[in-house]
């Protein structure tokens, strides 16, 4: 099986031509958000009917970042050196369903065209991907430094202080991060896929000693 150089910013094109089950490698700028990130974004930015003065600067670098851009469901472990450069020491994802009430929308706002994460998401983000050309990339959990060795710069973090480590939306710089697709830009999802063929196969086994 093929796999496919991803290049930040990402036009439609290139992931409407993916489909479930292709392997990728991204290179570029890649956004770690997870729920507190996520909740910001919806209660600072997409909801309210005017953005804060306040956080205008980092709506328009997001916008910025995420326009082709790809969002990663991580909370890094992170060090720092003696001349104050962040580095992540483990880079592992975190389960991405708890941003589904949010994802779609997201994606919809900002033009974002990759999500990574472990464990897939829902309907909603489903069809925004197919709606907006984005796909869902499923990065291989239990695996963190090896994911963080392909992390080769920090290039900002935003929120630290006020979400923490873990929350904060860390800018970086990735290099040959290994994904799959598992949920496409034609409406298909791996997930979905599996977990019917896990349950006909189930009803099978019970029919038998029934």
């Amino acid at each position: 099986m093929p796999t496919f150089d991803l290049h930040v910013p990402i036009n439609e094109a290139d992931i409407r031509a993916l489909h479930i089950g292709d392997q990728v490698r991204l290179y570029g700028t890649v956004i770690t958000a997870r729920d507190a990130a996520h909740k910001y974004i919806m209660d600072t930015f997409i909801h309210p009917p005017a953005i804060p003065e306040s956080e205008r600067g980092l709506y328009e670098e997001l916008k910025r970042l995420w326009r082709g851009g790809i969002i990663y469901h991580c909370g890094p472990v992170v060090s720092r050196d003696a001349e104050g450069r962040w580095h992540f020491v483990a880079a592992g994802p975190t389960t991405s369903i708890r941003e589904e009430p949010y994802e779609a929308d997201v994606i919809a706002h900002f033009g974002v065209r990759g999500v990574i994460g472990k464990g897939g998401m829902g309907p909603k983000t489903l069809a925004a991907c197919q709606q907006h050309g984005a796909v869902y990339l499923h990065a291989v959990g239990g695996a963190a430094t090896l994911i963080a060795s392909a992390v080769k710069e920090v290039l900002a973090v935003f929120k630290k202080e006020e979400f923490g480590v873990p929350e904060a939306f860390w800018v970086v710089r990735v290099e040959a991060f290994p994904a799959v697709v598992t949920m496409d830009a034609h409406g298909q999802s791996l997930h979905e896929t599996m977990l019917a063929a896990s349950a006909q196969r189930l009803a099978k086994l019970i029919g038998r000693h029934s």
